[in-house]
């Protein structure tokens, strides 16, 4: 029925906004996170991080996970269709939707050649590995 909207702050010259209304309605029908971006949970079991990325609707052949330096970038394409015709054959409905949206992520901390990864009904999980902590060492040093 009504959203929740957050309390925001108007002071007197942001007061009158005539088009405020249909600039929100913009920006919410255009921003919407279908093809925009996808959501991770980042979970830490100690000896290694679980990465789990929700990519629902797209195939396993059309997700790219790319390791550049310290950087992770997973990558994924989803082209989707459906059709629904008459029995003569006419469209009653013809719908696509095509994009590709991506993450990148730190993995200064990771060890990157141990990462693997899997994805079944439309979750993607990566295991990466912790790098062994290196523990500061501190010696006195003599003045000759």
């Amino acid at each position: 029925m009504f959203e929740l909207m957050p309390f925001t702050r108007r002071d007197r010259m942001d007061f009158y906004r005539p088009f405020r209304d249909l600039e929100d309605l913009e920006r919410r029908f255009f921003s919407g996170n279908e093809l925009g971006g996808f959501k991770t949970d980042i979970k830490d079991t100690g000896d290694a991080y679980v990465l789990e990325a929700d990519l629902p609707g797209v195939k396993k052949e059309d997700i790219h996970i790319d390791i550049d330096g310290d950087y992770l970038s997973i990558s994924a394409q989803r082209n989707a269709s459906r059709e629904e015709k008459d029995d003569k054959g006419n469209y009653i409905r013809c719908e696509r939707s095509y994009g590709s949206f991506s993450r990148s992520f730190d993995i200064s901390s990771v060890q990157a050649e141990g990462i693997t990864a899997a994805y079944d009904n439309g979750v993607l999980t990566l295991t990466m590995p912790k790098k062994d902590q290196t523990v500061p060492t501190s010696r006195r040093l003599e003045i000759q």
